[in-house]
């Protein structure tokens, strides 16, 4: 069971691939994107609903696992968070990259109230509901360029 939390915590183990374990964990997310951006939308949501309870419990279960509050292996949450922000935008590589930009620009940045949920919270919670708050603003950022550019 060590093994099953640990491969989905740390994104099929992407995590430990070497220096800057987000972005890989982010790639990972717009690779995963790639398979489920054409499903119909309440699938899609399900899908990451799904992997952000299940990221709850495996970035909760790392944390105590590794002994680290959240260890940098952790990816889970950069998966889940681009995978948000990249909610409806169309497979093209321009919205692909900009959406893969801006989550990564806001999950970095982490403007209020990004910084502040990883702060005040704990365990899998803590882990995952920074990233989700980057991946909502990620979201409204390509929604702007999407109205933009058209």
């Amino acid at each position: 069971m060590t093994s099953f939390l640990m491969f989905i915590a740390t994104g099929g183990f992407s995590g430990y691939l070497p220096k800057a374990p987000g972005t890989w964990g982010s790639l990972v997310g717009l690779a995963l994107f790639l398979l489920l951006g054409r499903l119909e939308l309440s699938l899609y949501l399900a899908v990451v609903a799904t992997l952000l309870v299940a990221g709850f419990f495996a970035a909760g279960s790392a944390e105590k696992i590794l002994d680290k509050k959240d260890p940098g292996v952790v990816v889970i949450d950069e998966i889940v968070g681009m995978l948000i922000t990249l909610t409806g935008a169309p497979l093209t590589w321009p919205f692909l990259l900009a959406g893969f930009l801006c989550f990564r620009f806001f999950d970095i940045l982490k403007p209020f109230p990004v910084r502040w949920a990883e702060r005040s919270f704990n365990g899998g919670v803590g882990i995952m509901l920074d990233d989700v708050l980057a991946g909502l603003y990620g979201l409204a950022c390509l929604w702007v360029l999407r109205l933009l550019l058209g």
